[in-house]
């Protein structure tokens, strides 16, 4: 059911992932509605399928944020601190400053810093009020180490596959937090690492997935050319 949830519109889009129960809580589908996928992706935003926005870089498939909130809205919820690592677009790093709610705060940090001022310039045009408050933010940096300036994070979402267990992001948690990631390389699978009060930390599988690789900008620039 996941690839068949394209609309003709962003509302027509989010309603058929909840048709097709990719996501059930109101608060997710609340939040993608309020975020137009076409302010982050020119180029067939409202299809179902992953889209290329330049320099080796993908925005997910619709469906692939759905279930990434899904798994995260419990350390999404106002006041809460999040960060979005290979923020890309920008797309999912609004869905989640939307659920995060004015007293909140999201860091999107990518190493492409064409990708970073492209998003910035989005934020800005479509959610200056986030920008200017800072409820939201982008940088450039590698999102292989998180983001410690702001650390540490109620979740972590991670946009593209770690080869292997992401220690760095892990300690970057709160106790509790959540972190999302794809993890593998020739194959991969969706893992949620649960870290409690006590700080021990718990792995489960989600999905099989296939995700571009979290790597280094250069290798992610020739991987493309």
């Amino acid at each position: 059911m996941a690839w068949l949830c394209t609309g003709n519109t962003n509302k027509e889009l989010v309603d058929n992932l909840l048709d097709a129960k990719i996501i059930s809580s109101n608060r997710v589908a609340s939040a993608m509605h309020a975020v137009d996928r076409a302010h982050f992706s020119k180029h067939h935003p409202y299809e179902d399928s992953p889209q290329y926005i330049g320099y080796g870089a993908t925005i997910s498939a619709p469906h692939m944020h759905g279930y990434a909130l899904e798994n995260l809205q419990d350390y999404l919820k106002p006041g809460m601190n999040a960060l979005d690592v290979g923020s890309g677009s920008g797309y999912l790093t609004a869905c989640m400053a939307e659920m995060v709610g004015e007293n909140g705060h999201v860091v999107g940090i990518d190493h492409i810093p064409e990708l970073v001022a492209d998003s910035q310039r989005a934020l800005d045009q479509h959610y200056s009020a986030w920008t200017q408050s800072g409820r939201i933010k982008v940088v450039a940096g590698d999102g292989r180490k998180g983001y410690s300036d702001d650390a540490p994070y109620d979740c972590i979402h991670v946009g593209a596959a770690s080869s292997n267990k992401p220690t760095d992001l892990i300690n970057q948690l709160k106790s509790p937090g959540r972190l999302f990631v794809p993890v593998g390389s020739a194959s991969q699978n969706i893992i949620v690492y649960d870290k409690d009060r006590d700080g021990n930390v718990k792995e489960r599988q989600i999905m099989g997935v296939m995700y571009v690789p979290l790597t280094d900008p250069q290798k992610q620039r020739s991987d493309f050319l």
